[in-house]
């Protein structure tokens, strides 16, 4: 009788003792199901592929810091760019854009509408911007339906509008004499660039403002001059100033590009001004969201 009690005893532990095993087993399954590996991640094809165009503006409107003198600028429309032109779009093509992100703000949305479709019919001659020249140009060939505006203004801070609104004429003036005449001026990246569309062509141009190292050395043009700026009371004006007309600007043109509906099988290429690279580029390549690729590997 006794033997036979062990023998019962004996069995319900080892069937206990597989349940157990059982559950763990389970339990550590789940935990193993839930674990991402970051590096797979990473290289999820859920990100969105995207491919950033930094180019000079072809019109040249000199609204920007630099400036290019009359003497050294080109009529794109001149057939021999338009024949250039031609064939960094077909270089773009290979990207396959779904999706083409243009530098003017949303409220115009409705002319480049306009616009564009005027152009597929025919009736619309491409002005000389980077936005018709290489946009329109390629999202006809990928018969797109669209190109959208996203471009954005910064938010200052409310002492960086007071001084830059305000009616203090003398504070402004100050301000604008230490932004174009500052000691930091013989850092910036820029004073020994050479733009070389002129002698080698639009494309060697864009290669240049393409190249990583660049781009970098240009976010750095923002962390000194005007960003050192300090008022009787305020030692931080620069940094507010910075903040608003650069760095806010560019996250809110982020931002606007996070506002288009895209999937994972969209790819979106970014035509802007070669300077908001510097931190647009960071904030693709940072995002979950995005799988920034290299713009140059196809301008080869």
């Amino acid at each position: 009788m006794n033997q036979i009690i062990i023998s019962v005893v004996f069995a319900i532990t080892l069937l206990a003792c597989h349940k157990i095993s059982h559950v763990e087993n389970l339990l550590q399954a789940g935990n193993t199901a839930n674990k991402t590996n970051p590096v797979e991640e990473r290289n999820n094809p859920k990100q969105i592929k995207v491919l950033t165009l930094g180019s000079f503006h072809f019109s040249f409107p000199n609204l920007d810091v630099i400036t290019t003198d009359d003497d050294d600028k080109i009529d794109v429309l001149e057939p021999k760019h338009q024949e250039e032109i031609e064939l960094i779009v077909t270089k773009l093509e290979k990207f396959r854009p779904t999706i083409i992100v243009i530098e003017r703000l949303p409220k115009h949305q409705q002319k480049y509408d306009s616009l564009y479709q005027s152009y597929l019919k025919g009736t619309h001659e491409l002005t000389r911007s980077e936005e018709q020249q290489i946009g329109f140009r390629l999202a006809k060939r990928m018969s797109l339906k669209r190109l959208y505006c996203t471009d954005a203004w910064g938010m200052d801070y409310k002492d960086v509008k007071q001084l830059l609104d305000g009616k203090d004429s003398i504070a402004k003036q100050r301000f604008a004499d230490f932004f174009y005449n500052n000691p930091d001026s013989l850092l910036y990246s820029y004073k020994d660039e050479k733009e070389i569309f002129k002698t080698q062509g639009i494309l060697a141009e864009l290669k240049r403002l393409n190249d990583s190292k660049l781009i970098t050395d240009q976010l750095g043009d923002y962390l000194i001059g005007p960003f050192k700026y300090e008022t009787p009371g305020n030692n931080q004006f620069g940094a507010d100033f910075t903040t608003g007309w650069w760095f806010n600007r560019n996250l809110r043109i982020f931002r606007n590009i996070q506002r288009i509906d895209a999937t994972p099988e969209d790819r979106i290429l970014v035509i802007y001004g070669a300077g908001h690279l510097n931190l647009l580029n960071i904030f693709f390549k940072a995002s979950p969201e995005y799988e920034l690729l290299q713009v140059n590997d196809y301008l080869k």
